[in-house]
């Protein structure tokens, strides 16, 4: 039997921070990387990492506002410097929109491929951490991490490794700060904010 494919689709609508630049090169195809600013109802962005084929600088300019639909892809980052877990979104379309507010939907399907971690913050508010493996096809997989809040977290955080779920929810960027050869530096967090578990749809295979 193949291996079970997750689903993995986001949908984002935010402004571009500035032109793409260089990433890699995958089967002869230069990729870039370019920031989206996306707003929040509360008022505080993330800035989100978007991976295209694309470098049309008509389309791709800081300031245009643009309509992304994509998948969130993962790999381990080796170099020593930053985050060690990379997280950004690859483009499979971008248009620009007159539409200049926020937008943010994601859905994932995969298993949980380590215990949950279940805590409170200082105010006393429940929070899960999980991490999730989301299969490509080809026998690849993303490990994304995802936060749950409240009664989900509680829910979250007594499932087993292995259970596979789906749920729907939103990219989110976070900074902290890390001491790093004594001198404190900030570092960026990509995660996804959990805010529904949904039904399980027929397995793909």
């Amino acid at each position: 039997m193949e291996e079970y494919k997750g689903e993995n689709r986001i949908v984002l609508r935010g402004q571009l921070e500035d032109y793409p630049t260089p990433s890699h090169q995958n089967h002869g195809v230069n990729y870039y990387i370019a920031p989206l600013r996306v707003p929040r109802l509360s008022g505080v962005d993330d800035v989100l990492n978007l991976i295209t084929a694309d470098s049309d600088h008509q389309l791709w300019r800081p300031g245009q506002w643009l309509s992304v639909q994509g998948e969130v892809r993962s790999y381990n980052n080796r170099s020593g410097q930053g985050s060690k877990l990379v997280v950004t979104v690859l483009v499979r379309s971008a248009c620009p929109t007159q539409e200049e507010f926020g937008e943010n939907q994601l859905i994932l399907s995969g298993a949980l491929c380590r215990k949950p971690v279940a805590r409170r913050t200082p105010l006393g508010r429940e929070i899960c951490d999980l991490l999730l493996a989301v299969n490509r096809p080809y026998g690849r997989a993303d490990y994304l991490p995802c936060i749950a809040w409240g009664s989900l977290a509680t829910h979250c955080g007594s499932l087993p490794v292995g259970a596979l779920l789906r749920l729907e929810g939103r990219l989110q960027s976070r900074q902290y700060h890390k001491m790093v050869n004594e001198v404190q530096v900030i570092r960026t967090a990509y995660e996804v904010s959990v805010m529904n578990l949904l039904p399980q749809e027929t397995p793909q295979i």
